[in-house]
């Protein structure tokens, strides 16, 4: 049996110190910002974090694009002619076209390189959800999985990555068609809250509203707190646009109801930011469902 590496995409927000050291492959994403397009990588060589957001707080406006399949037989190539197949870990159907981009380019290069084999899995996760079940399998390759046995455990597991977050400004959310011209409106001078989760087809979706940011934020570990499995053995992610006190607080209200093993708190990119804007802070956990 041939070995295999994992891959995904840059929507995983994994910090790029951590995918550096679990061997991860993470291919870039491309968004448009002021008619220049730029290529989004864990590191966020070509715009910083921080830029991104400043520059989305005044109003630019920014267009994410799925991956092509010169991109994949870019980064797929090299793994294939060294003798691996490769388990793909695909940003959610639910929010990007991406998946199919990957079992087309997957298809062709199969065709070209017989004796290797890709699998492409839809991760039905977005963001650090995706970086946290990519986290897990290769935590599970470690343990020694085999390449069908981890893409069976993927396809199971990621029905367990809890994405339960809120925003800060409800323009973007608007302007992506999850909330009406008039809630946004109205949500803003009352200093309404939504809060979100990723369902388990891997869509965006508002759940309530709640009056005030830490309110919110509170919300999140209520979510937690219903549903998450043996959080005692859990590292826990928090991701955040541009805010890191929601962060910290997200993670000292975690550490005040749970005893988890550790949390990693990392920035949350321009590819899921583009939907969401500044302020966006999320927290994620495995639990019984989404």
């Amino acid at each position: 049996m041939n070995d295999y590496k994992i891959v995904t995409d840059a929507t995983c927000d994994l910090p790029a110190a951590l995918a550096e050291k679990i061997g991860v492959t993470v291919i870039p994403m491309e968004f448009t910002m002021g008619n220049k397009v730029y290529k989004h990588y864990v590191d966020a060589r070509e715009m910083s974090f921080h830029t991104f957001y400043e520059r989305t707080k005044k109003g630019e406006m920014s267009v994410t694009s799925q991956i092509n399949g010169v991109t994949y037989e870019q980064y797929f190539e090299p793994i294939l002619q060294a003798g691996n197949d490769i388990l793909y870990i695909v940003f959610s159907s639910g929010l990007s076209g991406t998946y199919q981009a990957s079992k087309i380019a997957a298809d062709d290069l199969m065709e070209r390189y017989p004796g290797r084999k890709i699998i492409c899995i839809d991760s039905k996760a977005a963001s650090v959800g995706e970086g946290m079940l990519v986290y897990a399998a290769v935590q599970k390759k470690e343990e020694g999985m085999n390449f069908d046995q981890l893409a069976d455990w993927v396809e199971i597991n990621r029905d367990h990555i809890c994405h339960w977050f809120t925003v800060d400004d409800l323009n973007h959310l608007r302007r992506g068609g999850r909330v009406s011209p008039v809630s946004a409106v109205v949500g803003t001078a009352l200093g309404i809250k939504p809060v979100l989760h990723v369902d388990s087809e891997g869509n965006l979706i508002p759940v309530f509203n709640v009056r005030g940011r830490k309110k919110s934020l509170e919300v999140l570990v209520e979510q937690m707190e219903k549903t998450s499995i043996h959080p005692e053995e859990q590292i826990i992610f928090i991701g955040h646009g541009d805010d890191i006190e929601a962060a910290e607080y997200l993670k000292k209200l975690v550490e005040e109801k749970f005893q988890v093993k550790d949390i990693i708190i990392t920035d949350m990119g321009p590819i899921i930011g583009a939907h969401t804007g500044c302020g966006i802070a999320a927290l994620f956990f495995f639990g019984t469902e989404k």
